[in-house]
This record gives C-alpha cells, sequence and structure tokens, in this order.
C-alpha cells in the first residue's frame, strides 16, 4: 500500500482498537465506534477492555482527524463517534460483533448496520474489508449488497471487498494482534493482493492469502469450531469419569504423556467465538440440506455445562448434609475467561441461575469484571472488593459452598476452605484450588 493509504475502522472493541492501534504506527487511522462513552475514554488514552495498554494507546492517539485537510496525512489513530469523520478514508474494516440470538440464530444486525455506515461514506476505488466471523458467503452475499444499495455504486467495480477474519483472543498478552499470522482475501485477485500487502506491511508474523473470501471466511468459522468440538469431547469424559468416580485431569495428564495427545481440558464454554461460532456454520449448513451432527452435539453438550456443575454441587452439599435452599454460595469468577473483563456470553450465568433455582443464596466476587456491565447484561449483582493484589475484602461470615469458575490470577494461592463453614463445600471448575477439594470437572 502507497502513502495515501487512509484506513477507517468500524468498531472499537476487542478486535477493532488493538487492529487501529497497530495500523496507527504505520498509516492514518480513524477509529469509528458508535458508543461515544467508549470513544470518550479512548481519547483520555483508556481502554476499559485491557487489549491495549494506556501508554501504547497513548503513543498514536492523534487530536485532529488525520484525514482533514492534508495532503499527505501522518500516521496515527484518531477516535469519533461521528461517521462523518471517516469519510474520506479508502480502505473501511469492520470489526463488529456477530453474536447469536436467544434461539442461537445468527444475528448479523451490527454487520448490517455497520455496513449501512460504509454505504454512507464509501466512494470509488475504495476497498471495504471485514473481520468479523460470519458463515462462508455472509461478506458478498449479506454485507456487500447493503453497502452497494446504500452507497448507489457497483461491486467489483466502483468499490471492492475483502475479508480477513480475527484472531484476537481476549486477555491474551502473548499471541497479540502482530504476532499472529493473518488470513486475506479479496473479492478480485487484484484486490485480494492490496488486502494481503496491507496486513503484511503491519503484521510481523505474515499472512496468508486465500483463494477467495468464502474460503477465508469458512477458514476462521472452522477454527473455533473445532476447538469447541475438542472441549466438548473432554467435557464428555468428565461426565462419565465422575461417575466412575475417577479424576478427569489426572486421566488426562497420564493421557498427554503421548505425543500426539492434544491437551484439551473440560470447562465452560463461552466468549465471543467458540461458544458462537459454531451456529453460524450450523446454520449455513441447513441452508444448503444438511444437518451438522458433529458441530451441534458439541454445541449440546457444552452448553449444558453450567448446569452440569451446578448439578454436582447440589450434589457435594446433599452429601454433607447441608441444605440448599437459603444457603450461602460464594462464585469465584463472573468473566468468561481468566484474567480478563470480557462478560460476553459467560457460562458461569447458567451456574449461577442454576443454583439460584435451586433457593441458594449466590454471591459473586471478580475483580476483573465491571459490575455496571454485569449487572446491565445478566441482572446479576457481582463484587470486585480486590483489598490488594493478594487477598480480597470478602464478608467476614463465612460459606456453605465456595465454587471457583475463572482461573483469575487473583484466586490463586488462597486457602479458601478457611472461608467455609463447618462442613462447607469447594468446587473446582478449573483446577487451580489450594487445599481440600470436594469436587472438580
Amino acid at each position: 500500500m502507497d502513502q495515501e493509504t487512509k484506513i477507517a475502522v468500524i468498531g472499537l472493541g476487542y478486535v477493532g482498537l488493538p487492529l487501529a492501534r497497530l495500523f496507527a504506527t504505520k498509516y492514518p487511522v480513524v477509529g469509528f465506534d458508535i458508543h461515544k462513552k467508549r470513544v470518550d475514554g479512548l481519547r483520555e488514552g483508556r481502554d476499559h477492555t485491557l487489549e491495549v495498554e494506556d501508554d501504547v494507546l497513548q503513543s498514536v492517539l492523534v487530536k485532529e482527524n488525520p484525514f482533514a485537510n492534508h495532503r499527505t496525512p501522518s500516521a496515527g489513530l484518531y477516535c469519533s463517534a461521528d461517521p462523518n469523520d471517516i469519510r474520506d478514508a479508502n480502505i473501511y474494516i469492520v470489526t463488529v460483533p456477530t453474536p447469536v440470538d436467544k434461539n442461537n440464530r445468527p444475528d448479523l444486525t451490527p454487520l448490517l448496520k455497520a455496513s449501512e455506515t460504509v454505504g454512507k461514506v464509501i466512494g470509488k476505488g475504495d476497498i471495504v474489508i471485514y473481520e468479523s466471523t460470519v458463515y462462508p458467503g455472509a461478506t458478498e452475499e449479506d454485507c456487500v449488497p447493503v453497502v452497494e444499495r446504500i452507497s448507489g455504486l457497483q461491486f467489483n467495480k466502483d468499490f471492492f471487498a475483502g475479508y480477513s477474519p480475527e484472531r484476537i483472543n481476549p486477555g491474551d498478552k502473548e499471541h497479540t494482534v502482530e504476532k499472529i499470522k493473518k488470513v486475506t482475501s479479496g473479492s478480485t485477485p487484484e484486490t485480494g493482493k492490496k488486502v494481503d500487502d496491507l496486513y503484511r506491511s503491519v503484521i510481523a508474523a505474515g499472512t496468508h492469502l486465500a483463494p477467495s473470501i468464502k474460503v477465508a471466511e469458512a477458514a476462521k468459522v472452522i477454527e473455533n469450531s473445532q476447538r469447541d468440538i475438542n472441549i466438548a469431547f473432554v467435557n464428555e469424559l468428565a461426565k462419565i469419569f465422575n461417575r466412575m468416580g475417577i479424576d478427569t485431569h489426572d486421566v488426562l495428564e497420564a493421557a498427554g504423556t503421548k505425543w500426539n495427545f492434544l491437551p484439551f481440558k473440560p470447562g465452560l464454554v463461552g466468549g465471543h467465538c467458540i461458544g458462537v461460532d459454531p451456529y453460524y456454520l450450523a446454520q449455513k449448513a441447513q441452508e444448503y440440506g444438511y444437518h451438522p451432527e458433529i458441530i451441534l452435539a458439541g454445541r449440546r453438550m457444552n452448553d449444558t455445562m453450567g448446569e452440569y456443575v451446578a448439578s454436582q454441587v447440589v450434589r457435594c452439599m446433599i452429601n454433607k448434609g447441608i441444605c440448599i435452599k437459603g444457603a450461602d454460595i460464594l462464585i469465584l469468577g463472573i468473566t468468561f475467561k481468566e484474567n480478563c473483563p470480557d462478560v460476553r456470553n459467560t457460562k458461569v450465568v447458567n451456574i449461577i441461575h442454576a443454583l439460584q433455582g435451586y433457593g441458594a443464596n449466590v454471591i459473586v466476587l471478580d475483580p476483573w469484571a465491571d459490575p455496571g456491565e454485569v449487572e446491565r447484561e445478566y441482572g446479576i449483582i457481582s463484587h470486585p472488593s480486590l483489598c490488594s493484589y493478594s487477598h480480597f475484602s470478602i464478608p467476614c461470615f463465612q460459606y456453605d459452598a465456595i465454587v471457583l469458575t475463572v482461573a483469575h490470577k487473583e484466586f490463586l494461592g488462597i486457602e479458601w476452605v478457611q472461608f467455609l463453614k463447618p462442613d462447607g463445600v469447594t468446587y473446582d471448575v478449573k483446577g487451580i484450588m489450594e487445599g481440600v477439594v470436594n469436587g472438580r470437572l
């Protein structure tokens, strides 16, 4: 790409912000987000997702739109909630969420809204690149027609498209965006090369140019479907071995001594990718008249694990003669993964709701989650209550049960049994609790 490249990134969340920051080290970039509060925080140099360190973000921020009144705009990132600020870009990169609805059907609403935004500002010769995870065909069959309709421009004549699936792993400070090989694609061979050149100019790990947009879309959606199925397998093993009185973690440790054994562990499968993407592939498969047995079986298994954990906690409590109704149960962690504030599609919520259904009094402790976001999304009160880097300020009374659901670093090395009532129960979903453990996956 030449020095005239001007990039607009639409959506400044877990995916969009790290990408915009990276591109801003070499190109003029305007990051657009519909949430003004989010934009205001970024302009102050703060990222509440913690994906980009404040000093790193501040090093690329500029106070004025780099596209405005500059023949050769300099590199830097300008954040805005005004769509007019991205009008002069010539590369538009869409990084918005692709969730499922309550019936697990793909919800393309954010993606189509973002396509409308692009359609209002895109010009002749421009390229729109999608990074959001979708089923094969979504870019060209669902998104591009929206851009065409709004802009009045003709696809592959007046404007072009690309697809480069995101591979962000929230909370992972080792596999950051520039260190992960990027799959790229374009709607024409020439566009594919331009898209590949653009990403290769900032991605240290290199790129892989796929032969078509559909191939790139399919590659992304099977990455997470594969992980989902593998985790579902070990979750089923956990259910089997628990009935046999065998420790699943001991079994996996023994099996892991074989050189080609895959090291998956049982657990809750939530978040914006693994717990969602297989439904996108399954829906598209069904449109082609094929019912995906293995993919949906894996989803069913993983979606039931929250209720299964709750039932195992209750079983442990009953075996100790603890009355479930009115019992005080402490849940350690509500984010979808450790050391990350992301609560999207967290399956810990299923455990909480199930225990509340038994009549238990559930208290949630999480130093990473935003209590306001947890309450807005799930109607659940959570407590950060971090009084130092080594331990928590938790209520003085003791609990009938403590369930460790997320392996936050702040939970490590604490003898949680000291906060139990006599004959209280500990249940360890992640296999990291110190001291006596009454049950674990």
